[in-house]
């Protein structure tokens, strides 16, 4: 198997202000193609410290991929950096000049062409890949049979050149293994137990198998992934061992296809033809933009509400006063009022509620942060349920619950 190393290139990444999303999708797609990342650097943008990581990349790998680093300037220190280290020399290539002009011509700014002209000088050994969503080109850089590539580190300029290019060109250059990789989900059990439950059957796996578990909230995503030179093969062989794992965690199994809870619960609603609405308070919209995620997702999602304020949970909702007076607003009684509420007004056959407090400073009625009381309906039954939290920080709550609520429903619907 071929064996990658990714380089993150940027002052911003290593402050923290920018978070290095690009190293995940590469790794994942190269991994769909049976390159294994084994090493990621993050590193300032600095000649001797991008020189030197080259060094021990391609100690490390037979291919490397950098991100980040290239700019409109002539001191753009990346691209310096590579000229050195491959003992070449800069210069203008019309190619990658003519194909910035006619960028800049179809959005209307040959006004920056100039400016922007130094994007189309490359290493003079380089092969360059065009990109067609910005104006820094990728080039690709050879030594020893081993291959360098370096992209721009804009997340929607490096997908399509990674998807639409690169991947390609490596499918063709190198003789690569299939991948075929198999999901499955288990909820209500804890991964230490699971790990006894399974060993006898993951030993027992052929050599081209392997099992990782991907715990995910309260849930665990058993990874089965096969490699080999034959798909249809693998395959089968895959859903083989399935079939043998199956009856040893039936009772805990929500899916054995799809991956993200999300997709696992559209599947659900659009084979029941149900439809569902959110109301949420202390998730702030999490929730909705979960759901809503998914392709289709108009066919059973009617609409979300956010109705942070008490007095919206009354007016909108009509949430009881009396109830939020003698519960507080953070109950069990509250969180089903919403639910209630949220069914009547869009007209749904499932409706969520959440109302807590994500923090960083305590609610409005004292509750402790952390605290979150949701309420999963389906048409006339309902369960709402209790979390505390305390330790997560804000945004990590919001997903958490909001993770947990979608994987408690799609237990619920499995077993209506």
């Amino acid at each position: 198997m071929e064996k990658a190393v990714l380089i993150t290139i940027g002052d911003e990444i290593l402050s923290g202000n920018t978070v290095d999303t690009n190293s995940n999708f590469i790794a994942t797609e190269l991994k769909n193609i049976g390159i294994q990342v084994t090493q990621i650097f993050t590193i300032s943008d600095e000649i001797d410290i991008i020189k030197n990581t080259l060094k021990a990349a391609f100690e490390l790998g037979d291919l490397i991929i950098t991100t980040g680093g290239l700019g409109p300037t002539r001191d753009d220190k990346t691209k310096k950096a590579l000229a050195d280290y491959f003992n070449d020399e800069i210069a203008l290539d019309e190619v990658t000049f003519n194909h910035l002009k006619n960028y800049m011509e179809k959005r209307g700014r040959l006004d920056i062409l100039e400016r922007n002209r130094e994007q189309a000088f490359v290493p003079t050994k380089s092969v360059v890949f065009q990109n067609h969503f910005g104006t820094a080109p990728c080039m690709m850089m050879e030594q020893d049979g081993k291959l360098c590539f370096s992209l721009p580190g804009v997340p929607y300029e490096v997908k399509p050149l990674i998807r639409d290019q690169i991947v390609p060109y490596l499918k063709e250059k190198f003789n690569l293994y299939y991948i075929h990789t198999r999901i499955v989900s288990v909820v209500g059990i804890p991964e230490s137990i699971l790990a006894d439950i399974i060993e006898d059957w993951e030993l027992a796996l052929p050599e081209n198998l392997a099992l990782s578990y991907l715990p995910v909230g309260t849930r665990v995503k058993l990874r089965l992934t096969a490699s080999g030179d034959n798909e249809p093969v693998l395959k089968q062989q895959a859903e083989e061992e399935i079939q043998k794992l199956l009856p040893l965690i039936k009772d805990h199994v929500i899916a054995v296809t799809e991956d993200k809870i999300e997709k696992i619960l559209a599947e659900i609603l659009t084979e029941r033809q149900l439809t569902i609405s959110t109301a949420e308070s202390c998730t702030g919209g999490e929730l909705a933009k979960m759901i809503t995620s998914i392709s289709g997702s108009s066919t059973y999602f009617l609409g979300g509400i956010v109705p942070y304020a008490t007095e919206k949970k009354i007016e909108i909702l009509k949430v009881s006063k009396e109830t939020v007076d003698q519960f507080t607003v953070v109950s069990e009684q509250v969180a089903s009022e919403m639910a209630e509420g949220c069914m009547k007004l869009f007209g749904t056959d499932i409706s969520l509620s959440t109302t807590g407090v994500a923090g960083p400073g305590k609610g409005e009625d004292g509750k402790e942060i952390g605290t979150v009381f949701y309420t999963i309906r389906i048409n006339d039954k309902e369960v709402t349920s209790k979390l505390y939290m305390p330790h997560l920080d804000r945004l990590d709550f919001m997903n958490f619950v909001s993770q947990k609520i979608i994987q408690d429903l799609v237990g619920l619907l499995i077993n209506v």
